[in-house]
């Protein structure tokens, strides 16, 4: 864990083990699922946004002073996701910024809603739980449980339900059932997609948003990444109205009180923003599926399929660990996950194929976790 390498060709890094000494790996713990984080017309769109401005980033408030060039970004992000797309540093800032103003009412009709959350929701959400709680009145419900949420909806007149697209650890939410009780409940949805963002939708607006009525209209925000699948860096949200948007850009606190993400993400993020708009896209994704594909037809996992993420569950924290490291050892790096990332007795490997990894790099990972795991060749961490 918390190793520190030099990025190579493709998902390869070098590992610096000392003086003149390194060794190569492949990584499969980045979530740049279309292995766009290194590709090259973006990084040339860092490069050239910082020379042409002379600059990387101005210390001040977004309320006060922007980069022309990030309005730029977001108009080029409303028109490609179809909605009003407000940008951020991080997916944390987003949801920071977001979340206390959903609780105030301010979002929906002046009314505070029962903010319900996932138990799975991500760190960057559940965080806020507290912030949330001295404005208006929070729930958690089990994971992706339709049944409780819709009781909630039926007994509670304002209800607001704060999940992920695309779970961090595999899964997604049902996005088609949510919507069904937005319709009949009015339910507001609050989606952090993530993990979800590039891989689905013509445009590679995500998971959640490819499922969704081409206006998303007053009770559906999705937060999303600006790394991860789209190759960039920072977050956005996508709002439904300009009316949200006013709100957004005058009050929420990562908006009015921080600064802008910097020129090379900024940069960074047109030049993905221009790829996602070509027919360069969906090739990636279809080659990410058939790497998918490819790692299943090895190695068994529970996962849902068009998914990028696989779970290798073990069990046993110090287990799983020296199964990370006897990977490690053959050259391939793995996440290990344990508590509180997962429930207890639920450790494991997290693995993220990408559309970069090649063929034989997959096979040779799925030969390594099975001779590791069936061949009871897992060392003691102790030892490593």
């Amino acid at each position: 864990m918390a190793i520190y390498a030099r990025p190579l060709a493709g998902r390869s890094v070098e590992l610096e083990l000392g003086q003149k000494h390194s060794r190569r790996i492949v990584d499969f713990v980045r979530c740049s699922y279309l292995g766009l984080d290194n590709h090259p017309e973006i990084i040339d769109g860092a490069i050239e946004a910082v020379r042409k401005y002379r600059a990387l980033h101005w210390s001040c408030a977004r309320t006060r002073l922007n980069f022309n060039l990030i309005g730029e970004l977001e108009e080029t992000l409303s028109s490609l996701f179809s909605a009003r797309v407000i940008t951020y540093s991080s997916v944390l800032a987003a949801n920071m910024g977001a979340l206390p103003l959903l609780a105030s009412g301010h979002l929906t009709n002046q009314k505070k809603p029962l903010i319900v959350f996932d138990r799975h929701a991500h760190a960057t959400l559940a965080f806020h739980k507290a912030t949330i709680a001295d404005e208006t009145e929070v729930a958690t419900i089990p994971h992706n449980d339709m049944s409780a949420l819709e009781e909630l909806c039926r007994t509670r007149e304002n209800v607001a339900y704060i999940c992920d697209g695309v779970y961090s650890m595999g899964g997604s939410a049902p996005i088609e059932h949510l919507l069904a009780l937005q319709e009949r409940y009015g339910l507001f949805l609050y989606i952090d997609d993530a993990h979800g963002i590039s891989l689905f939708g013509k445009h590679g607006e995500g998971l959640a948003r490819s499922k969704m009525p081409d206006r998303l209209g007053e009770r559906t925000i999705v937060a999303a990444s600006l790394g991860k699948g789209f190759g960039a860096s920072g977050g956005m949200l996508m709002l439904g109205t300009r009316d949200q948007e006013e709100l957004f850009r005058n009050f929420a606190v990562a908006h009015a009180f921080s600064a802008s993400p910097n020129l090379a993400a900024v940069g960074a993020a047109l030049a993905s923003a221009r790829l996602h708009g070509s027919s360069k896209l969906a090739d990636l994704q279809k080659l990410l599926q058939d790497r998918l594909e490819l790692f299943d037809s090895l190695l068994a996992t529970k996962h849902e399929k068009s998914l990028p993420i696989r779970m290798v569950t073990i069990g046993d924290e110090l287990t799983t660990i020296g199964a990370a490291k006897a990977i490690l050892d053959n050259g391939h790096y793995v996440s290990a996950v344990f508590f509180p990332t997962v429930s207890k007795g639920r450790s494991g490997l997290r693995i993220c194929p990408t559309a970069s990894h090649t063929v034989d790099e997959i096979k040779s990972l799925c030969a390594s976790i099975r001779m590791i795991l069936g061949g009871g060749l897992v060392p003691s961490p102790q030892d490593s």
